[in-house]
């Protein structure tokens, strides 16, 4: 009978890294992350490199956390990634002067066009909901950007 620590695999070649805590540690980390970056896979320089990639993921998400995307932004992000014009979003928003308030933030998205634009051009309908400022409009007596129905 075979002894099962015959049959286990070989454990790779152990790999050294601190944790990283402090800025310094996180330069130090990404000093080394661009020296191991050719490294070929399966050496212990890329099980290194991945365990150090995961390190700096880690404290990036603690000490630089990205928050959501302006909803307005990421439409004109998606515009154009994907070569749009504010004609392209008639069908998601509705006719040209409403797109054109919807961009230049008069108005907000209403549920609909949350839904529509979440359909159609694939953003995240988490970002879309987000609440953002409106512009505020100068003239006396103009439209009032809230909508009174959704």
């Amino acid at each position: 009978m075979l002894n099962m620590i015959e049959l286990m695999q070989p454990l790779s070649d152990p790999v050294w890294v601190r944790p990283i805590h402090t800025e310094a540690d996180y330069r130090e980390a990404l000093r080394e992350i661009e020296q191991l970056f050719d490294a070929e896979p399966g050496t212990p320089e890329d099980a290194h490199l991945e365990v150090l990639l995961t390190l700096v993921e880690a404290y990036e998400e603690a000490h630089y956390p990205m928050g959501m995307p302006d909803p307005i932004a990421m439409i004109e992000h998606v515009m154009e990634a994907q070569n749009l014009t504010r004609a392209d979003l008639e069908p998601y928003i509705g006719p040209r002067q409403r797109v054109w308030e919807i961009m230049e933030k008069r108005r907000r998205l209403t549920l609909a066009m949350i839904r529509r634009l979440a359909s159609g051009l694939h953003i995240p309908s988490q970002v879309l909901i987000q609440e953002y400022e409106l512009t505020t409009n100068h003239r006396q007596g103009g439209f009032d950007p809230q909508p009174t129905h959704l």
